[in-house]
């Protein structure tokens, strides 16, 4: 290891430790009793307490919340993703009058925060009787989530080199076959980095699902885990149970598509 890097990697093992070190923490937790993590919080568990997890696993409720929040996370990722490509292609490919004043319009997105539209949102979704329904959750979402994914695929579908899209046309393609069949295809990267970016920021959406869902069957993961402990308040050796159990979904997913997040992020700017 070079001196020069030492401390890079130094940074980088501390905040990887400030993140890891909760995680096991709540893990072997969740293997406890209430009464040892009073007596011994930071050891192992002594003994191994499996109940926790199973009566979690056991539970019905957990799993119609894991449903929840799978639906609401794919639906909402495949309608950005459709959008905003669709958009980002015209923005990028297309010259119009006003192309760019109303690229800012999608970029000023970026700078409204979700908490100060959160009662219009109630209002408009009430008009519309999306409340206590996955659409309310879902197209909401998915409005929010299309600045950031058109600035993402504008960048990559202007990276395209202009002469594959001239050779498509010679061959008698259209502009929407040019999109479909060719630059879609050549956009899998930055398609995978969008879709990851929406999948997690769905998953961990908490504050529209609370507004929008009074019905406990509609509920997601994130409500699921402060209605648990809320219930088990008492016992917080079941709640890191949940909590974890909570977690290895998106942990998992996150583990598989990081390669895509990364390849995505990086190949626009390899592009000539």
């Amino acid at each position: 290891m070079r001196r020069t890097t030492l401390p890079l990697h130094a940074i980088a093992w501390i905040v990887g430790a400030f993140i890891l070190v909760p995680i096991v923490y709540a893990l072997l937790g969740g293997f406890k009793s209430t009464d040892q993590l009073s007596t011994n919080p930071f050891g192992l568990p002594d003994p191994w307490v499996t109940e926790n997890y199973t009566q979690v696993l056991g539970s019905g409720s957990f799993w119609r919340q894991l449903w929840n929040s799978t639906f609401i996370a794919v639906a909402t990722t495949a309608i950005v993703v459709l959008l905003s490509a669709m958009a980002a292609y015209v923005f990028a490919r297309f010259a119009f009058r006003g192309r760019e004043l109303l690229f800012t319009v999608f970029t000023v997105g970026l700078m409204f925060p979700f908490a100060v539209a959160i009662l219009p949102i109630f209002v408009m979704l009430r008009t519309l009787g999306l409340l206590d329904n996955p659409l309310g959750v879902i197209l909401t979402q998915a409005a929010f989530g299309l600045p950031l994914t058109i600035i993402i695929l504008r960048g990559f579908f202007r990276s395209v080199p202009g002469e594959i899209e001239e050779a498509a046309t010679i061959d008698g393609c259209t502009p929407f076959g040019f999109f479909w069949r060719i630059l879609l295809p050549m956009a899998r990267p930055a398609l995978a980095t969008v879709s990851v970016l929406a999948v997690v920021g769905s998953w961990n959406t908490f504050m529209l699902p609370l507004v929008v869902f009074s019905d406990e069957t509609a509920w997601t993961l994130p409500l699921g885990v402060q209605q648990f402990q809320g219930q088990y308040t008492s016992d917080i050796a079941r709640v890191l149970a949940y909590l974890v159990l909570a977690m290895v979904p998106a942990l998992g997913f996150y583990a598989v598509a990081e390669r895509h997040l990364i390849g995505g992020l990086t190949a626009g700017a390899t592009k000539g």
